[in-house]
């Protein structure tokens, strides 16, 4: 074993020690304050806006409304939060409420059964219909392993219209059309597409799987599965080729691999990138920090000079005019809370919570989220409030385009992450995409043994 193998041996060992720690210490402590204490691992940037008065006007909320509970929160964001719940995993001592995806990043979750199946509590509470039915659709494992916050589209092309106008351009119908838009600002030093590639997920699910879909179809999980389609055939060897001309044509910087999630929502802010791929949620990072009264887009800018796009049609296509979209993230309950305790009494009182109508009309007006719950108006929320443009600019946008699954979404993590790896190499211009497209069945292949 390498010394950076044991290194890396010893960190697992002492966060599996610390997570340990930090689920039996809450609970061994309940008798002591005469409260249920329950332990949370809850996923937040705390860098983006309104972060902090999430904090004040969802947990505290909470808090106040059932003093009989002693919420033990910890908070993380993108790699140290999934690295901490698989650590949490493998200890076998999740805490009792814990953030998750649907399946994906979340898989061991829900394929371990490591949480406890909602739908009976729902039903118990009469909750069933107060949710979209896609929803509180089965998951990965079959069953409802977290309550989703709602329908999350994983692709999201941010257009800045007026640097479009003011250089004579108009919004992209189709893949030439943005290479004649490369053609008029790259001698400006615009530049035509911003994402932020430098996290392996992002390529994948920002931009990938919208491209596997419209190559694809929208059951292409479906006929892989089946056994009619490889992923070295033509539909996805094309998909992979986009990425590679997206790379080689400029129309996507390579420097793109340098840039940390999130890092380059700014550039397109101020108009050095005519695009910017995302998800639904990146919404919220553009809009105004209701504690320092800053946004990175203003409302009015919001309403005139920019708007919410997918990317535009794709040569050879075989569905046109979609994006690639997934059920929400939400809370999941451990399994390990002893049914019928106090512990699960409280445990399913905060997801009702965290789901419920007063929190998901609390993330729409940040634009954190898209309610899954029907109880809220969305329409009339955003009126009543006078929310700004690019709420009601997302709303519109979900009415207008269909979706096909995210990889990442659908794939166990085992093939999913040989295509992550893939893209970034394709991006480097280290491996060809059919050189990728053979790692990937190999993978599906070995997953399916």
């Amino acid at each position: 074993m390498t010394i950076t193998k044991k290194m890396l041996s010893i960190a697992l060992v002492l966060l599996m020690v610390a997570s340990l720690g930090f689920a039996r210490g809450a609970k061994e402590d309940a008798s002591a304050t005469g409260k249920t204490n329950l332990t949370v691992l809850n996923y937040i940037d705390m860098s983006e806006p309104n972060s902090a008065r999430e904090v004040e006007m969802v947990w505290d909320v909470f808090s106040k409304e059932n003093p009989d509970i002693n919420v033990i929160r910890e908070d993380l964001f993108n790699e140290p939060f999934h690295q901490k719940t698989e650590a949490y995993a493998a200890s076998g001592n999740l805490p009792d409420v814990v953030y998750m995806w649907p399946g994906g990043r979340s898989t061991s979750l829900h394929t371990q059964h490591l949480t406890k199946d909602l739908r009976p509590f729902l039903e118990k509470d009469g909750l069933l219909d107060d949710y979209a039915p896609a929803a509180i659709a089965d998951q990965t494992a079959g069953y409802l392993a977290e309550l989703p916050n709602g329908i999350t589209s994983s692709h999201m092309m941010f257009v800045n219209t007026k640097l479009l106008k003011d250089n004579g351009l108009s919004i992209p119908k189709t893949y030439e059309d943005l290479k004649h838009i490369q053609s008029v600002l790259k001698p400006k030093g615009i530049e035509v597409i911003g994402m932020d590639n430098k996290d392996q997920w992002v390529m994948q699910s920002c931009l990938f799987s919208l491209i596997v879909g419209r190559y694809g179809g929208a059951s292409w999980y479906d006929d892989l599965a089946a056994g009619k389609i490889t992923f070295q055939d033509p539909w996805f060897v094309k998909s992979l080729e986009i990425i590679d001309d997206l790379y080689k044509s400029g129309l996507l910087n390579r420097n793109t691999l340098d840039v940390g999630y999130g890092n380059g929502r700014g550039n397109f802010a101020t108009g050095r990138a005519a695009f910017y791929i995302d998800g639904d949620w990146a919404t919220a990072s553009f809009m105004t920090d209701v504690s320092t009264g800053k946004a990175l887009i203003t409302p009015a800018a919001q309403a005139n000079d920019f708007d919410m796009i997918i990317f535009p049609a794709l040569p050879g296509e075989v569905l046109s005019g979609t994006t690639s979209g997934v059920v929400g993230t939400g809370f999941g309950i451990s399994a390990n809370v002893p049914a019928g305790s106090a512990r699960e009494d409280a445990a399913w009182r905060l997801v009702k919570f965290l789901q419920g109508e007063y929190v998901q009309t609390y993330r729409l007006s940040t634009g954190a989220s898209f309610p899954s719950n029907l109880n809220v108006d969305v329409a009339k929320v955003i009126k009543d409030n006078n929310l700004e443009p690019f709420i009601e600019k997302r709303a519109t946008f979900y009415q207008k385009y269909g979706t096909t699954p995210v990889v990442d979404a659908v794939l166990h993590s085992d093939v999913f992450n040989v295509i992550n790896q893939g893209l970034q190499e394709i991006g480097l211009g280290s491996k060809t995409p059919a050189q990728v497209a053979s790692d990937v069945q190999k993978a599906w292949v070995a997953f399916n043994k």
